[in-house]
C-alpha cells in the first residue's frame, strides 16, 4: 500500500500550535490532548500513533531512542519517530514542513529522525 503523506501524532511535551501551523497547511496532525491521551507512557503513546499509522513527534529523545531501538532488536514496526530540539512552534513547523514535503509515509517507516 502507498501512503504518501505522514500523519503525525504529536506527544504531550509538544506545543499544540504545531499541529495547528501543520493543519493549516493540509496535513494531518492530532495532538496528545486532542486524543484524550494525556498522562500515558511513553510506550502507550507510541502504541496508539502505531493504531493510527502516524509518525510521532516528541521531544523525549532518550527515551524515544530506546523504544526505536527496542523496536528495531525485536523486528516490531512503527511509522517514524520524530525527535525535535524545542523551538517555538513556528520554527518547529517550518522543519517538520520541510519532513512532510519530502518524505513519504512509506519512506518514513520504522525511521528514526531528529529535527
Amino acid at each position: 500500500m502507498n501512503r504518501s503523506f505522514i500523519k503525525l501524532y504529536l506527544d504531550e511535551d509538544v506545543d499544540v500550535l504545531v499541529a495547528k501551523l501543520l493543519q493549516a497547511r493540509g496535513f494531518k496532525a492530532i495532538t496528545t490532548q486532542e486524543a484524550g491521551r494525556k498522562g500515558q507512557s511513553d510506550e502507550e503513546q507510541l502504541a496508539y500513533a502505531i493504531s493510527q499509522k502516524a509518525a510521532f513527534l516528541t521531544h523525549n529523545r532518550v527515551d524515544f531512542e530506546a523504544l526505536a531501538q527496542k523496536y528495531f532488536v525485536e523486528g516490531l514496526t512503527h511509522y517514524g519517530i520524530i525527535i525535535a530540539v524545542r523551538r517555538p512552534p513556528p520554527e518547529l513547523g517550518r522543519r517538520l514542513l520541510i519532513i512532510l514535503n519530502n518524505v513519504t509515509a512509506d519512506e518514513m517507516k520504522d525511521q528514526l529522525r531528529y529535527i
